[in-house]
């Protein structure tokens, strides 16, 4: 990124999830819960945004770290991510999705350099607003259902059995998302935690 005098470098980290409290702790929510955990490390504060979403941000080595949980709910997540993106003048180089992942179990992390939705309408969302799907991710495991359908699954909780193992998912999507905010060699981040 090409940087003029005065600018400040920035990344932005989304997590993608329903805004509200009934959907607080469902699987569709890890996004949430991983910007969350973030913020809290880093003594960032979400506020409301007129871009359809609460906002945190932070410095970290001299770089300005902006965290976003849109409040559009996840079907329609795009129409936040966009006009943040152009708000902050952040390239779509600069910005990590995180998102929950029906083909990982739980306890899992897969971190993507790009790609298609595959199947989920929150990456959709962003793909159709911002036009590309050559943004980063890390999808967090939470297993595919038996007998239950998709649409119900996702709104579902975790069991109690699950919670340690979602809450180490949740530590190490933070740990290579720090990782590849101090290296900016997001391929190198993926070689370190792809195999976790």
């Amino acid at each position: 990124m090409r940087l003029f005098k005065g600018e400040i470098e920035m990344k932005m980290i989304v997590g993608l999830g329903n805004i509200g409290q009934k959907y607080d702790g469902t699987r569709h929510n890890v996004g949430f819960a991983t910007v969350d955990a973030f913020a809290k490390q880093y003594n960032a504060n979400f506020g409301s945004s007129k871009y359809e979403a609460q906002v945190a941000s932070f410095n970290l080595n001299g770089e300005k770290i902006v965290l976003v949980k849109p409040s559009t709910y996840m079907n329609e997540s795009g129409r936040a991510v966009r006009p943040l993106m152009d708000f902050y003048k952040i390239n779509v180089s600069d910005i990590l999705i995180v998102n929950d992942d029906l083909d990982l179990e739980v306890g899992r992390i897969r971190l993507r350099q790009k790609g298609s939705a595959g199947g989920h309408n929150g990456l959709k969302s962003i793909i159709a607003h911002t036009g590309t799907q050559e943004f980063k991710r890390i999808k967090i495991g939470i297993d595919h259902p038996d007998k239950v359908s998709v649409v119900d699954w996702v709104l579902t909780k975790f069991s109690k059995n699950q919670e340690k193992a979602l809450g180490d998912a949740i530590n190490t999507a933070t740990l290579a998302t720090e990782d590849w905010l101090e290296t900016d060699d997001f391929m190198n981040t993926m070689n370190k935690y792809n195999h976790k």
